[in-house]
């Protein structure tokens, strides 16, 4: 078995041990209670899946400041220099953040399916699901206070995970925008895509930080963050054009349908190529996979494919720096190779 499939495996099992985990978790912090209709909204995304991987980076990061051995400790009672912290409601809380922009992204998109089920605006209604996702919102700062830490640091955790919630908006905002817009420069999509989706990752890397009194590392860990989150959100890009509808739960191509701005477009576009004549179609509904690959193979012509992979793969490498600021150890090298396993990633 060569090093890289090793590697692979190794990641493989961190992801899936810690995700069982923290499905273990969630039904003990987000029960389904009165209303039941409300809860059963709210814990729909979380219990469809997904593969917990915000929560998983959160999780590694504590015990890799920790400098213990991965899985070796209780997160609900994790080790800090004056006491126990319980990091598993922090990863809840970050992944409870993570299905609220779900459920909103899907009304605003109007899209019919997320994880392989229909959206949660569709197996309920449209109020139900926007109630849910406040709910699961609200929820994540109650979690986030269930993690015993120091007064002081827990503010600076509440404090950062409010932040990156308003990030969220501000960067959704902007991509909503930027449908209307044919100029957008690739420092904006960066910056949109900072907002938007990586904030959320520097945030899950960062708290465990916060959490445990590690304020040396805070800042190199949001950094780390950040870079593998514009990553992750890049691959996404191209994971929506070259991935068959299937296997990503919805049509394949809905971007281009959508007009959405990608970093492959905008380079498309800087290379000539009319991006909007790409898929004439605008229902996402009636785009066939025909049309679909023609205008992928359009823009691995003009070379934006390659284009966003070593764009991907440059911040994953500038984001692995970061860690150096971290005691050698197993759960920095998963952190590290989890951060090459979001732009090798398949759906």
């Amino acid at each position: 078995m060569s090093e890289r499939t090793d590697t692979a495996e190794a990641v493989s099992q961190a992801i899936a041990a810690r995700r069982e985990l923290v499905n273990e978790a969630i039904p003990r912090q987000l029960p389904v209670q009165k209303p039941e209709r409300l809860y059963e909204a709210s814990r729909y995304l979380l219990d469809a899946g997904g593969k917990r991987l915000r929560p998983t980076v959160l999780l590694l990061a504590a015990e890799a400041i920790a400098d213990v051995p991965p899985l070796s400790e209780d997160y609900r009672e994790f080790p800090a220099s004056d006491g126990s912290v319980d990091m598993m409601a922090a990863a809840v809380s970050i992944e409870t953040i993570q299905s609220f922009t779900l459920i909103h992204d899907d009304i605003m998109d109007d899209d019919d399916m997320r994880r392989g089920v229909p959206a949660v605006h569709r197996e309920f209604d449209l109020s139900t699901a926007i109630l849910a996702g406040d709910t699961l919102y609200a929820k994540a700062f109650e979690h986030m206070l269930e993690t015993g830490a120091d007064a002081e640091r827990s503010v600076r955790a509440l404090s950062e995970l409010a932040t990156t919630c308003t990030k969220i908006c501000e960067g959704q905002s902007c991509d909503i925008a930027f449908e209307s817009k044919t100029d957008v420069t690739t420092d904006e999509y960066l910056q949109m895509v900072e907002l938007k989706t990586a904030v959320l990752y520097a945030a899950a890397a960062s708290i465990p930080a916060i959490l445990l009194g590690a304020d040396d590392a805070v800042d190199a860990l949001y950094q780390y963050g950040l870079n593998i989150g514009r990553a992750f959100q890049i691959q996404d890009d191209l994971l929506d054009l070259t991935t068959p509808s299937e296997k990503l739960g919805k049509q394949r191509g809905s971007d281009l349908v959508e007009n959405k701005q990608t970093i492959i477009t905008l380079h498309a576009r800087r290379q000539g190529v009319d991006v909007d004549s790409l898929v004439p179609e605008d229902d996402v509904e009636a785009v066939d996979e025909e049309t679909v690959e023609q205008a992928v193979e359009r823009l691995e012509e003009a070379g934006s494919i390659d284009f966003a992979r070593d764009l991907a793969h440059d911040l994953i490498e500038e984001g692995k720096d970061h860690l150096r600021v971290l005691p050698d150890s197993e759960a920095r090298d998963r952190l590290d190779d989890i951060a090459d396993f979001l732009v090798e990633r398949e759906y």
